[in-house]
C-alpha cells in the first residue's frame, strides 16, 4: 500500500513575497517558529529560504540585511506533488540533499514536508514498504 505525501505534509506553510529583504524574512521566520519560507512572486512558489541558507548565502557572505530574499533563496523550486509517494519523497531529498519539500499541486503552494516528517512516518507506519522506504533514506547523508 502506497503512502503519499498528502498524507505526510504539513499544510500550514509560511510564504513571504520576493520583495522582501533577508531582516523582514528572519524576522518572519522568529516570529513563526519555521525554519523555512516558501518565497513566491504574484503568489506562485518559486523558490526557498532556509535557515542553511542565512548561514551559507547570507552571512558567510556578508550581505547586508537589507539584501533582497530573491538574490539569497535556493533556485529552481524543488517541490513534490501532494499525489506522489513517499519513496518518490525520499528519492527525491536523498538525490537533491534536500530536507524541506514545497508540496505544490498545479501552481498552488498546500503544504510542505521535511526530513522529520517522513522519519516520522516511516516510525509510526512500520509496514514493509514504509521500512524499506526508511532504510533508503536512512542511507542519505545529513
Amino acid at each position: 500500500m502506497d503512502i503519499f505525501v498528502k498524507d505526510m505534509m504539513k499544510k500550514q506553510v509560511v510564504s513571504i513575497d520576493v520583495t522582501l529583504s533577508v531582516k523582514e524574512a528572519a524576522k518572519i521566520m522568529e516570529d513563526t517558529g519555521v525554519s523555512c519560507l516558501v518565497v513566491t512572486q504574484k503568489n506562485i512558489p518559486i523558490g526557498i529560504l532556509t535557515e542553511r541558507d542565512f548561514v551559507t548565502r547570507i552571512t558567510a557572505l556578508d550581505k547586508d540585511s537589507t539584501t533582497s530574499v530573491r538574490v539569497v533563496m535556493s533556485l529552481p523550486l524543488i517541490s513534490i506533488k501532494p499525489q506522489d509517494t513517499a519513496r518518490k519523497l525520499a528519492e527525491l531529498m536523498k538525490d537533491k540533499k534536500i530536507h524541506k519539500v514545497p508540496v505544490i499541486d498545479g501552481n498552488q503552494l498546500v503544504g510542505i514536508v521535511t526530513a522529520t516528517d517522513l522519519v516520522t512516518k516511516c516510525i509510526i507506519d512500520s509496514d514493509l514498504e514504509m521500512r524499506q522506504i526508511c532504510n533508503s533514506f536512512a542511507q542519505m547523508a545529513f
